[in-house]
């Protein structure tokens, strides 16, 4: 059995529960000024397996909101759920292990000047389910 697992497939639904006023995706498109909050997973080039069936996905997390403030708020609320809820949750297809945060949740520059983006980098252990 491998380890990988689409990451953002796991997360997205289980962060859309959790913050049900946010539109939670893991790709943009030409509607973000119209679903503010936006909460978006992307699984980054990088991680490690066991070669069995422990792995370790990269994740960048990135907020969009209509303020910096709303924006690091939401930040720090989802920094808050993936270091300290999800551990140990699972889903029909994986169990998350741990995650801890490799970058912390900072401004981060965005083309369109109308929203504010503020992200950090987690590291997600996870393993398919038996």
């Amino acid at each position: 059995m491998t380890a990988i697992i689409d990451i953002e497939a796991e997360l997205i639904p289980r962060a859309q529960a959790r913050f049900p006023t946010a539109v939670v995706r893991d790709e943009l498109d030409n509607n973000l000024l119209k679903e503010l909050p936006t909460i978006q997973f992307e699984q980054i080039p990088g991680g490690s397996d066991d070669g069995l069936r422990l792995g370790r996905m990269l994740v960048d997390m990135n907020v969009y909101a209509a303020s910096r403030a709303a924006a690091f708020d939401l930040a720090r609320q989802v920094h808050h759920w993936l270091t300290g809820e999800i551990r140990g949750s699972a889903s029909g297809t994986a169990v998350i292990g741990r995650a801890d945060c490799i970058a912390l949740p900072a401004i981060r520059p965005y083309e369109n000047l109308a929203l504010r983006r503020v992200g950090g980098t987690y590291q997600i252990y996870s393993h398919p389910v038996s």
